[in-house]
């Protein structure tokens, strides 16, 4: 019999989309269940346990599993064809791609919208917001910096190491590890990251290449994906191409 699943998600979260490819990869029926932001944390906390808030979690038979790498190890072990896993290589490059670079697509899309709230309106398929409705954006901008802990000091950061975490995707396009025709974890956990990343316009000339190809091969489709003007980042804090 076929297990019963149901996923856990936020809209527009790129480990929900992860995991969302991932089950469509192996032909497994789901049931989704999207959550709203902020209201999710006491609800991934009473399903999936103290600490457990972030997304995705899966519900299989009742059992649950917390977070996009445990779950693609667990469909890997319920269903092996077609391989997630296919070396050690892609499993220590799924790994780079959840612990080093899956937050840059939460904080540098968040820090970019900080600049231009108005531009909030377009995640999730209308236009930029008029004046009311950007005073609620800064109000929820805000609250999202707090929870994923962004600070003016810490994007500057994030964007001035973007160009070595990109040069090492590009190495492991290199060494074929990911980028191949048929998709493993690491190329799931590292291309939803920079599909994120590629709705800010200002780091579109880092991207082109390598990290855009491997984003759009395997994330064609970003349905509500939005986009935040160029120039939105301060003059200066975007490194060169």
């Amino acid at each position: 019999m076929a297990p019963e699943l149901v996923l856990h998600v936020l809209p527009l979260s790129h480990p929900c989309m992860t995991v969302m490819t991932a089950l469509r990869l192996k032909g497994l029926e789901h049931e989704r269940v999207e959550l709203a932001f902020g209201e999710h944390v006491e609800k991934m906390q009473a399903i999936y346990g103290e600490g457990n808030h972030t997304v995705p979690g899966l519900l299989l038979d009742g059992v649950p599993v917390h977070g996009s790498r445990a779950i693609l190890a667990r469909l890997e072990q319920l269903i092996p064809e077609p391989v997630l896993y296919p070396s050690d290589e892609v499993r220590e490059a799924e790994c780079w791609g959840d612990e080093e670079l899956q937050d840059l697509g939460r904080r540098l899309t968040w820090g970019a919208l900080h600049f231009r709230p108005e531009a909030m309106g377009t995640f999730g398929g209308a236009g930029p917001l008029d004046g009311p409705g950007t005073d609620f954006a800064i109000g929820f901008i805000r609250s999202a910096w707090a929870y994923h802990r962004v600070t003016a000091a810490r994007l500057r950061e994030d964007l001035a190491g973007l160009p070595a975490l990109l040069a090492h995707v590009e190495q492991l396009a290199r060494d074929g590890v990911i980028g191949g025709d048929h998709p493993n974890a690491a190329d799931l956990q590292i291309g939803a990251t920079l599909r994120v990343l590629l709705t800010v316009n200002d780091l579109l000339p880092l991207l082109r290449g390598t990290p855009e190809r491997i984003a759009r091969s395997f994330f064609p489709e970003y349905p509500g994906a939005g986009e935040v003007p160029a120039g939105a980042f301060p003059a200066g804090w975007v490194p060169s191409a």
